[in-house]
């Protein structure tokens, strides 16, 4: 464990599971956040899985971070957009 009290030792790929609803709004203000804080995030680091009844999807987003900062940062836009249900 690094001394800033995460379980993850910088650089790494750190998987980050966002809920929303199943509609474009959600997908596309999700990758723009994700965009914003890891630019070199590609299509092939998101996966996608909607529910049962295809009302919410889940993104998986897996990201290189440098530090636990990057990360804080990262979940902190996420937990305020208003079409984002939660954030794992």
């Amino acid at each position: 464990m690094e001394g800033n009290g995460s379980p993850f030792e910088f650089p790494c790929d750190i998987p980050v599971k966002v809920f929303g609803r199943n509609d474009p709004a959600f997908r596309d203000a999700v990758l723009a956040i994700a965009r914003r804080h890891f630019p070199e995030l590609d299509v092939d680091d998101v996966t996608t899985r909607p529910s049962r009844q295809d009302h919410y999807l889940s993104m998986t987003l897996t990201v290189w971070a440098e530090s636990r900062g990057q990360i804080d940062a990262l979940y902190a836009e996420l937990s305020r957009h208003e079409v984002v249900l939660m954030v794992l």
